[in-house]
């Protein structure tokens, strides 16, 4: 054993031990689409007192942590996404109206002294500016105001508040203020608000039973707030009992909530003293601890609005948890007995650093403390499938090394198995370094492009790329190289599965065919392929996600089956004829609609429920117009800048005509992917978005392996034509194509077949993806790079000097030596 294969081996267990000692110490966190829950997306607004930038959004986001920490939810999740967005996820919570409800309010709670009742046409007090100076929330500096008409001599009396016999408020004059309906619905004119939230130490529900109050909320107050309160019912208490001046009024949001009325037995200009009251008003349990944990949370220095909205069911998300998890053993097992098969032991030793993988992935995606979501497990199941790209690169090579190297005149093999695995790892690691960098700028613009779980998907799948180089590059080698040293395994070199080319390359050789004989006909089949596609978008139209067009989505498992147009008519005699209505299985059904609100939804339930039987809601996604426009925008964006950023990273590591070629492959591959789903009518989501950008990076690996392979052969035979050359690499590379494909079929056909109907689309996209692509990486890019080769004028590429390599003497010449002339 060198000291290279030791050192490999002792890294590649050294990786193993903190990537297992990460799995049994460190739990994993569950996407909400995993676990259940609801996530809400809240955008920050202006007001006419606050501007809503990055520090009133970092304001916002502590007043709702302190709500949230008051509901009582487990691990819940809030962070901020640019300069005016917050992500609030809500583990366990399946009512997203009431906690949007609870997040949204602004809660601006203050305490006004009552000038009186207001005639009919009194108007609140307004500045130069239109807006009221006494809103919610206090005057402009937000700051308590001391109450008005209070006796500067304290003298204990107070100014007459309204004009005698009416009781309506007299003046308008700076004391002025709101206008607002008490409890009854009296309207009553308020003076400036003498004490806000700020002088709140606490608030409490309570239940009374021995007065028969019932439930209310119990106020602590605190310095400044302990002071005004006393202020304004000492000016309260100068009115006579039965006045409405002798009332303060609680404002919370620009709502009267309570006014109550000060006792009799307080003296005119003493006051309540002891820093505590009560806010009482017909209260239920449920109000009344929603109101003070409004109040103990604080208010909101800037208003929010609810942009998008997702509630997923806690079984949907166990059942997709256990269906991806059956899909990826299924896959894994077929695609590790596929490699035995296959390759014999170092297939066997591959389905093992498989294993691997899949923990090293795991530890990764603890480390770095990701977050598991539904896409991200698809990412996850799908890095199996490219993981065994790299192995099968090496194998295939190695496959070629031993060949080329030949046999002695005694019949026995010139290199050994080892020596030709070898050089197999040394030829592949440039096309493998390559096609994962390309997926590895595919998964990054999607991270920066995308929103909600897809990103997930793009952690998951970097996380993947990385690990299967570990994988491939470390782990296989190292116990490739262990048992290929070992004497029972180079005595029976037939058990290393290198010795024979395959059925494949054993296919090829004796039919020998010409891959580009006609290749001038098969960009005709691209062609027609893009005329089918286009059709398809053109006459069914593309039917865009309520992610990139705004609206809801509601999911609903019943009890009986539900026919599609039987429900549609129904949502439509219902007020709903826009309702996009899909059934997948027997018992589930969706429902796509415009925006709605908490009364439409439930006509839609309602509807939904009494065609089915009963209807449970186990999915529901709302997105606000605006923002899905924002993420089909993005979309888009993120789709122009891969291709872009393929070509030129193509063009650096090869040369423009190989760029240019296969960025348009690419290109016919999106089209023809999108065609597809509109002639299939499935939505066109984030979900399909992540499909689409894998099928760009899947598509391009395989560009690069080709072309990696012509750039090797024509750098070491520049004088044959490049027609000739990219037939050439065709063929050697079709057993590398071939193996890889079907090792993604398998493990894209169990997520199709197991998985739940979003992570079904996605393995049906890329199956087709993946068809397509190798097509059109082979018949459409080679060509292409032909012709654009015959007008591009540049030399072939310079022959790769090995690392290390001396220039040879010719034999017999002696070495020279240096006598210090110079000429």
């Amino acid at each position: 054993m060198t000291r290279a294969t030791r050192v490999r081996a002792l890294f590649a267990f050294a990786v193993l031990a903190l990537s297992a000692y990460l799995a049994v110490t460190q739990p994993v966190r569950l996407g909400l689409d995993l676990r259940g829950g609801t996530q809400l997306v809240l955008e920050t607004r202006d007001s006419p007192s606050a501007q809503a930038d990055r520090d009133a959004t970092d304001r916002t986001l502590e007043v709702l942590r302190r709500r949230v920490d008051a509901l009582g939810v487990a691990e819940p999740s809030l962070t901020r996404s640019g300069d005016h967005r917050i992500v609030v996820e809500l583990p366990g919570v399946q009512d997203p109206a009431h906690a949007a409800a609870v997040l949204g309010r602004t809660a601006q709670l203050t305490v006004h002294p009552v000038l009186g009742t207001a005639a009919p046409t009194d108007r609140p007090a307004t500045g130069k500016d239109g807006t009221d100076k006494t809103g919610p929330g206090g005057d402009a500096t937000g700051k308590a105001t001391p109450a008005p008409g209070k006796d500067p001599a304290g003298t204990g009396k107070a100014p007459d508040s309204s004009d005698g016999s009416d009781g309506s408020a007299k003046g308008s004059g700076k004391d002025a203020g709101p206008v607002l309906p008490d409890e009854s619905g009296t309207r009553l004119r308020l003076g400036p608000p003498a004490l806000t939230g700020d002088g709140v130490e606490n608030a409490t529900a309570r239940f009374d039973a021995e007065r028969g109050t019932g439930w209310h909320i119990a106020l602590d107050l605190r310095g400044a707030g302990e002071h005004a309160w006393e202020k304004v019912t000492a000016q309260a208490a100068c009115a006579a009992p039965g006045d409405p001046a002798r009332r303060a009024a609680i404002v919370l949001d620009n709502k009267i909530i309570s006014s109550p009325q000060v006792d009799p037995s307080v003296a005119c200009g003493t006051g309540i003293t002891g820093g505590a009251t009560q806010i009482t008003g017909g209260f239920d349990q449920e109000s009344a601890k929603e109101l003070a944990l409004l109040i103990n949370g604080g208010a909101l220095p800037v208003p929010v609005e609810t942009v998008e909205q997702r509630t997923v069911g806690p079984t949907l998300g166990a059942a997709a948890l256990d269906s991806s998890a059956r899909a990826a053993l299924l896959g894994t097992a077929l695609t590790a007995v596929f490699l035995g098969v296959v390759y014999r032991l170092l297939g066997g030793l591959a389905a093992a650093a498989l294993a691997c993988y899949a923990l090293i992935s795991y530890a990764a995606l603890l480390a770095v403390g990701a977050t598991l979501t539904l896409p991200g497990l698809a990412g996850f199941v799908l890095a199996i499938g490219m993981a065994v790209d790299a192995n099968v690169l090496v194998f295939e090579r190695a496959r070629e090394e031993y060949a080329a190297g030949g046999r002695t005149r005694r019949g026995a093999p010139r290199r050994s198995p080892r020596a030709a695995l070898t050089a197999g790892f040394r030829h592949a690691f440039s096309a493998i370094a390559d096609s994962n960098l390309t997926t590895l700028l595919a998964a990054g613009l999607l991270f920066v492009f995308a929103s909600g779980p897809v990103r997930g998907f793009a952690v998951t799948l970097c996380i993947g790329v990385l690990a299967s180089m570990v994988s491939a590059l470390l782990i296989t080698r190292a116990l490739a190289e262990l048992a290929l040293s070992r004497r029972a395994v180079t005595r029976r070199p037939g058990l290393t599965g290198l010795t024979r080319p395959g059925r494949v390359r054993t296919w090829l050789a004796e039919r020998a065919p010409d891959p580009l004989r006609h290749r001038r006909r098969w960009p005709l089949l691209a062609v027609l392929a893009l005329a089918l596609a286009v059709t398809g978008i053109v006459v069914r139209g593309v039917d865009y996600g309520v992610e990139f067009t705004g609206g809801r989505m509601i999911e609903y498992t019943t009890s009986a089956p539900v026919d599609a147009e039987r429900a549609r008519t129904a949502l439509g005699d219902a007020g709903f004829p826009r309702a996009v209505v899909h059934t997948s299985g027997t018992r589930e059904l969706t429902v796509r609609t415009e925006p709605l609100s908490a009364t439409a939804e439930k006509r839609v339930t309602d509807v939904v429920s009494g065609l089915g039987g009963g209807a449970e809601k186990v999915r529901d996604e709302q997105i606000g117009p605006s923002l899905g426009s924002e993420l089909r925008r993005g979309a888009l964006i993120a789709l122009g800048v891969a291709l872009a950023g393929q070509m030129l990273y193509l063009a650096i590591r090869f040369r423009w005509t190989f760029a240019l070629s296969a960025v348009a492959a690419l290109a016919h591959d999106v089209v023809v992917l999108v065609g597809a789903f509109a002639w299939l009518g499935k939505p066109v989501d984030g979900v399909f978005l992540a499909a689409l950008l894998t099928v760009v990076g899947y598509s391009v690996n395989d560009s690069v392996v080709v072309f990696d392979r012509v750039r090797e052969l024509w750098s070491a035979d520049r004088a044959t034509p490049f027609r000739t050359i990219a037939g050439r690499a065709l063929l050697q590379t079709v057993p590398r194509t071939v193996n890889t494909g079907i090792g993604a079929v398998f493990i894209l056909a169990a997520l199709a077949v197991l998985a739940g109907d979003a992570l079904t689309d996605f393995a049906v996209a890329l199956l087709i993806g993946i068809g397509v692509g190798t097509y059109s990486s082979m018949f459409t890019a080679m060509p292409l790079a032909i012709a654009l080769e015959s007008v591009s004028g540049a030399p072939p590429p310079q022959p790769a000097r090995p690392r290390g390599a001396r220039t040879r003497r010719p034999a017999g010449e002696r070495p020279r030596h240096d006598t210090g002339a110079r000429v």
